[in-house]
């Protein structure tokens, strides 16, 4: 029944796929329409989310960042889906990079990379950084995407198979560590994208901080992670110039975390994140409850 459920979903959603973007976007206009005007999906929370973060924003303006939110998130909704069936020349002209020569410098130099990057425009297509890269996994590199499983099983697999449409490997978050050392054993260098701003697991270390005009927790794994492995780190600071264009600049965090200060790095990222979300407020994901449990900042 499993097999039969994810062979159902995938035959509905390559069906989708294989429409043009432009016919697409037409389905996410109306996705659009149901979501905040039928189904009203988690608006209470994007509203208190906006109100809080943006207290000094009129209350049209605030209106206006909800507005463009959720029809953000419709056509990456749509976006996603079309990942099953687009060829690598329009991938390659409606997501851009900038700066990816940092990445490449530093696995050149013999550095494994991690990149810290968001639940920001539509993050699935930064999976096919892999086209634009000096180096592969036949001269020694390896690229992946640290995720969080799906409850459900078919759709788990759905998004296994996007995430792998351009060549990297997706890693199960629990197993990060133990996957990273066996590649670094087998001779790999990697470059690991971790989506650093979600909403801390229970038991999870964090450090609280001020973000967006408010205490907030954030995870210190991925941190954790590149001082214990000695990797470099960078952020990949995501735009929407217009409808399917998205532009990732990438910034280095540190290339010697040795020398950081604990929860240096992780400072580092929730600035350029805030930066981010501040341009472009509407590209972030608001429905994510992120201050469901609020915590305090520690004394100075």
């Amino acid at each position: 029944m499993k097999n039969a459920g994810y062979t159902l979903l995938y035959i509905v959603l390559k069906a989708l796929a294989l429409l043009p973007l432009g016919l697409l976007y037409i389905f996410a206009d109306v996705l659009y329409l149901l979501v905040y005007h039928v189904v009203r999906y988690r608006r209470r929370v994007v509203r208190e989310n906006i109100k809080a973060c943006f207290p000094f924003m009129t209350e049209a303006g605030r209106a206006d960042v909800e507005r463009r939110f959720y029809h953000n998130f419709a056509d990456y909704v749509v976006e996603t889906v079309k990942l099953l069936h687009i060829s690598g020349r329009e991938m390659a002209r409606r997501m851009t990079f900038e700066n990816l020569d940092i990445i490449d410098s530093l696995t050149e130099a013999g550095h494994d990379v991690i990149v810290y990057f968001s639940h920001s425009g539509n993050w699935e297509w930064g999976a096919s950084m892999t086209m634009h890269m000096r180096r592969g996994e036949a001269e020694g590199v390896r690229y992946c995407q640290v995720y969080r499983p799906l409850s459900s099983t078919a759709f788990d697999r759905i998004m296994l198979r996007i995430r792998s449409r351009f060549g990297s490997t997706s890693i199960a978050k629990k197993q990060t560590l133990r996957k990273l050392v066996e590649m670094n054993r087998a001779g790999l260098r990697t470059v690991t994208c971790f989506m650093s701003d979600q909403k801390p697991s229970a038991g999870d270390p964090t450090l609280v901080l001020e973000f967006l005009n408010r205490p907030t927790a954030f995870i210190t794994g991925t941190e954790t992670l590149a001082r214990k492995l000695g990797y470099a780190a960078v952020y990949w600071d995501i735009s929407k110039p217009r409808r399917g264009h998205y532009h990732i600049t990438c910034r280095l965090l540190t290339d010697d975390p040795a020398a950081c200060q604990s929860g240096d790095i992780t400072r580092r990222y929730a600035a350029m994140l805030e930066e981010t979300i501040k341009r472009s407020p509407s590209i972030w994901l608001w429905t994510h409850n992120r201050w469901k449990h609020p915590v305090t900042l520690p004394p100075k």
